[in-house]
């Protein structure tokens, strides 16, 4: 198709755009679009938003590919379209619908629950901003058929998002996202959805569920006498102006702590995440606050969670008290090495427990899963997945937690989705439990390394923004598909997985497998040496990423730096090798 082509292909659809069943503000800011600024008009229609892992995210403005009433409109009309043919056999079909501390998240959330309600859907909407665990959480408490949050997680603050849930309180999967996306594309104009509510069919939770919720996750504390004991464990937090301010400390006051002490810049609700660049607890910059606070008050634990609540990033005092930030693969291994450890001494392990990690994640979780008698499944990058595993085995096998490197984490079944608001409480009973025998969580996740080896792990994210860069993202993975590199660090590569072709090569014995997960553009490289890459483009966000994982041995914790200064220079050798 030439550029002229698409050029008037996206006139067109800005045009509609300019029809009354549109407002007004709406129909203004697309004339300036129009008039103005080409570009952005290119960008704002080229494509509809689509399902990624996350689900509905984008920039939010005007147009076919952004975040708006309309966009959002569309997507909750299908949705209900789904859910009327889905259970059409019900009286009653029930939605829960939360929201985060994003600009506009409220107004979306009072959009869908009217679109939901008018479609004679019953809605149970959260009175104010709650994360997302706690949706989820609501979701099997009240038995829902679906549920909806308004996030876009720990996007920069121009995003926003719709994700949809599923009756077992898990991200959609297929068949289910193909089958709404469907729907959404069955709608040709605005003036299909129902945009009318009533009001008797939309009930207002809140502070009752929060009990609910809250006393629930206390009685997971696998360690209570130990919280009690260490009460006084210094514990920092900031919810980064999101929706973990008020539930993680009380959740922590209910597993035993005394001291916890939050950020006060950041308690603050706030969708323009002022003292942050971006409210992403995988920077640490977003951190900096609560790490300033932990050097003054010499904290022995630092967190922070994003803006709807499911993911958290961790700060430790290294050996020369200094604090550093933990990545999503280490504080995976501190949780479930205490999960098993716990689980080990309890008499829990039966034979019949496993463990979940993504492809992405470090290799150590299966390690120590293999050592205490685990199974361990491995599914694609999305929790989503973790949670189908979770739902297909329920019954028949013991699901003790999981995670991803991104900083998502869950123990138990309670939620189906990452829940930061647990695993601040967990993480701070792992501190009570290190203190209790004489150690810092530095030192206990070198005891880990110790034992089950080294393994350093690194992600670089290349942002291609638009339609240009969705074109060069598209064009970076071919180039790697088609000519996969021989050798890497110096390493020959032996196995190649490509989940999109869904096979393995086995290089060196010159075989092909299928690979039994659904089909996903991800392409994963490992050497010889254990060295592992794998390169995916972001389902949420306008990047391609880069995984690297490599593995040393150490012997004694005086050479746990001097090793992991070695993978550190093997991986930048790697990036330099790659040319990124």
């Amino acid at each position: 198709m030439k550029n002229s082509e698409v050029d008037a292909l996206i006139q067109k659809k800005a045009e509609q755009w300019l029809q009354p069943e549109f407002d007004k503000h709406t129909r203004d800011e697309v004339k300036k679009l129009m008039e103005t600024n080409p570009k952005g008009l290119v960008d704002a229609f080229y494509r509809d938003l689509e399902f990624g892992t996350g689900g509905l995210r984008g920039i939010m403005g005007v147009g076919t590919n952004r975040m708006n009433r309309y966009t959002l409109g569309m997507a909750t009309q299908g949705l209900a379209n789904y859910l009327l043919k889905q259970f059409s056999y019900l009286p009653e079909i029930r939605v829960a619908i939360a929201f985060d501390s994003r600009n506009n998240s409220m107004e979306f959330a009072k959009t869908s629950s009217q679109i939901m309600s008018a479609n004679g859907i019953k809605v149970y909407l959260f009175e104010a901003l709650r994360p997302v665990p706690q949706l989820s959480f609501t979701i099997r408490t009240f038995k829902c058929h679906s549920g909806i949050v308004i996030t876009a997680s720990h996007n920069p603050k121009e995003y926003n998002g719709f994700k949809v849930y599923w009756e077992d309180g898990a991200q959609i999967v297929p068949p289910h996202d193909i089958n709404i996306i469907k729907e959404v594309q069955k709608i040709s104009s605005v003036s299909e959805v129902k945009f009318d509510g009533d009001d008797n069919l939309i009930k207002i939770i809140g502070t009752e569920t929060d009990e609910i919720y809250l006393n629930t996750l206390a009685s997971m504390s696998l360690s209570p006498e130990i919280n009690l004991k260490h009460r006084n464990l210094k514990i920092v937090y900031t919810p980064i102006h999101g929706t973990g301010v008020k539930l993680v400390p009380k959740l922590l006051h209910k597993f035993g702590f005394a001291t916890v002490t939050t950020i006060a810049q950041q308690n603050v609700i706030d969708g323009n995440f002022p003292t942050v660049e971006s409210p992403n607890p995988e920077e640490g910059s977003a951190l900096m606050l609560a790490i300033k606070k932990a050097e003054k008050i010499d904290a022995d634990i630092v967190m922070g969670t994003d803006p709807d609540g499911d993911r958290v990033g961790l700060g430790i005092k290294n050996h020369l008290g200094k604090y550093i930030l933990l990545n999503g693969n280490q504080a995976a291994t501190l949780l479930i090495f205490y999960l098993l450890t716990k689980w080990k001494e309890k008499g829990m392990i039966k034979g019949k427990e496993y463990i979940v990690k993504t492809i992405v994640t470090t290799d150590l979780l299966a390690d120590m899963a293999k050592e205490f008698g685990v199974e361990c499944f491995e599914v694609l990058t999305g929790f989503k997945y973790i949670a189908e595993i979770i739902r297909k085995l329920e019954g028949t096998k013991t699901f003790i937690g999981g995670g991803e490197e991104s900083y998502g984490y869950l123990a138990g079944t309670n939620s189906r989705d990452k829940d930061a608001i647990l695993c601040c409480a967990l993480f701070s009973e792992i501190a009570a439990w290190a203190k209790d025998q004489g150690k810092t969580l530095y030192q206990l996740l070198i005891e880990v390394y110790l034992k089950f080896g080294l393994y350093k792990e690194h992600l670089i994210s290349v942002t291609k923004k638009g339609k240009e860069g969705a074109e060069e993202i598209s064009a970076m993975m071919e180039r790697f598909r088609s000519n996969p590199p021989k050798t890497i660090g110096g390493s020959p590569v032996k196995v190649v997985h490509d989940f999109k072709k869904q096979q393995t090569q086995n290089i060196a014995k010159g075989t092909l497998e299928a690979i039994k997960l659904p089909k996903s553009d991800v392409l994963q490289f490992i050497t010889e040496d254990s060295t592992r890459i794998s390169i995916r483009p972001s389902g949420t966000e306008p990047k391609i990423k880069f995984y690297f994982g490599v593995k040393g041995q150490i012997k004694s914790p005086a050479e746990y730096e001097i090793v992991l200064k070695k993978l550190d220079a093997k991986i930048e050798g790697i990036i330099k090798e790659m040319n990124l």
